[in-house]
């Protein structure tokens, strides 16, 4: 004979809770699954090729007498980027825009972070490539240049003038075609003791190759906070838009950008050695671990309260 009463309503409970419990802990087995594989898939994507330091020398380039494969020309050995990070650059260094009026360097400071590359007009091969480059990552970003950042490029060969400036800057506009990009990317060239302070102030090292007749130089791009102070270094001839980007709203200490931006540079942390940015790896487990422990809860609240409206039963 089966008695209805207080045994078996626990064991009707007990069955009900070991059956929630069930489900809980294939959830708890699948949720750490999925974030295992999010974190691998964010992982794979973000993975960065190294970038050089400096560019590499031009097509027939004179190797020295004496010197081992491996080894660099003396030309190639004194050139490059000093991370000269949080340094302030000179605001009273004097130049020639595009148009041929005096500026100086602070005038186009202030407000706004600054991309700042360092070229010659008449340069071969490196300088195209890089202006190019920075031209086409600049128009895959939604910043908008004039109102989120300006740029700067200085010739540093001081027998180039303001008509080269031009020209250059006719040549790189046709690539970046953004509304405001003409009062926004600015052509400089200036005298001697004015590159040098600006190179030497940024950390750009260059030589002259007296047989090629050309500069042996680094390639890359720096960005700079609104204050005139070295944030960033972007080296190569490539710039990836996610690098320039978290550089741009880095400099700029938040005021550029969007929200998703501020949680992509907790993600992502700016590497001095390769000029890109990298995950964290510890900041995205702990972001992937408070996910699962909040989807872990939500879970566990929709079953119990299904248990809850279970054990009432219909009215």
């Amino acid at each position: 004979m089966i008695t209805h009463g207080p045994l078996s309503s626990v064991s009707s409970v007990v069955g009900s809770l070991i059956c929630s419990f069930k489900r809980v802990f294939s959830f708890v087995s699948f949720v750490p699954f999925v974030s295992f594989v999010l974190v691998v898939s964010f992982l794979s994507i973000s993975a960065s090729v190294f970038a050089q330091m400096a560019g590499s020398p031009v097509t027939g380039y004179k190797r020295e007498a004496g010197l081992p494969a491996t080894a660099l020309p003396a030309a190639l050995r004194e050139i490059g980027f000093d991370q000269n990070l949080d340094r302030q650059v000179p605001f009273d260094i004097p130049f020639t825009d595009e148009q041929g009026h005096p500026v100086r360097l602070g005038d186009y400071f202030g407000t706004r972070p600054v991309v700042l590359a360092f070229v010659y007009y008449s340069c071969p091969l490196l300088c195209t490539q890089v202006l190019n480059a920075l031209a086409s990552a600049l128009d895959v970003l939604s910043l908008q240049p004039g109102g989120d950042f300006e740029v700067v490029t200085i010739s540093f060969d001081p027998r180039e003038t303001p008509a080269l400036a031009a020209a250059k800057k006719d040549l790189s506009l046709k690539r970046y075609q953004r509304p405001g990009a003409a009062g926004a990317w600015h052509f400089l060239t200036g005298e001697q003791p004015a590159i040098a302070r600006a190179t030497q102030a940024a950390g750009f090292r260059f030589v002259w190759d007296a047989d090629l007749k050309q500069f042996a130089h680094p390639t890359g791009i720096i960005v700079l906070t609104p204050g005139g102070r070295v944030a960033r270094y972007l080296f190569g001839i490539e710039y990836g838009p996610r690098d320039l980007r978290l550089a741009i709203v880095d400099a700029s200490a938040g005021k550029v950008g969007t929200p998703v931006d501020s949680f992509l540079l907790y993600c992502y942390h700016y590497d001095p050695m390769t000029g890109r940015y990298g995950l964290v790896i510890m900041r995205t487990i702990r972001i992937a671990g408070a996910a699962t422990v909040l989807a872990l809860a939500m879970f566990v609240g929709v079953m119990l309260h299904r248990e809850r409206l279970a054990r009432r039963g219909p009215r």
